[in-house]
């Protein structure tokens, strides 16, 4: 529950998840400037778009992303640097197996419309194409790759 959430628990995940990508397409983006030519792939997650109970840092810290994303997107376009999000359903390798228990884990199988976890290798070819000059007019976009999960 949100009252009860440590602040330094909070502060920690918004460390992590928002000001990681900041530091990043800070360091980065000098040099796509220099180049005139760049592309920035935020991951986000389904979770920032639809919410979750007990995760309002893990929330907030994804939709954060995208709001980041779209302002960076804004920036630099006539730069040719485009920056895009894709945000991500429930994966095979992801950390939920780690903190959810496997009855509330099957649950959320049941809710994914394709019926299967997503793997790696579904999110290979988004990104092959985002940073492809096929999609030079695509920026401040979310992309969601989430066997049509929708909370």
């Amino acid at each position: 529950m949100t009252v009860q959430f440590d602040p330094e628990s909070w502060d920690k995940v918004l460390k992590v998840n928002l000001s990681g990508a900041f530091y990043c397409t800070r360091f980065c983006l000098p040099h796509m400037i220099q180049r005139k030519w760049g592309r920035i792939i935020n991951i986000t997650s389904v979770v920032g778009q639809t919410g979750v109970m007990g995760t309002p840092a893990y929330t907030a810290s994804k939709a954060g992303m995208i709001g980041f994303t779209k302002s960076v997107a804004k920036e630099v376009a006539r730069k040719r640097i485009t920056a895009n999000c894709i945000a991500l359903g429930y994966f095979e390798s992801g950390g939920l197996f780690q903190t959810v228990p496997p009855k509330i884990a099957e649950g959320i199988l049941r809710t994914i419309p394709i019926g299967r976890w997503g793997k790696a290798e579904d999110i290979l070819g988004a990104i092959n194409y985002l940073v492809s000059d096929s999609a030079a007019y695509i920026t401040g976009q979310t992309l969601n790759i989430n066997g049509g999960l929708y909370m």
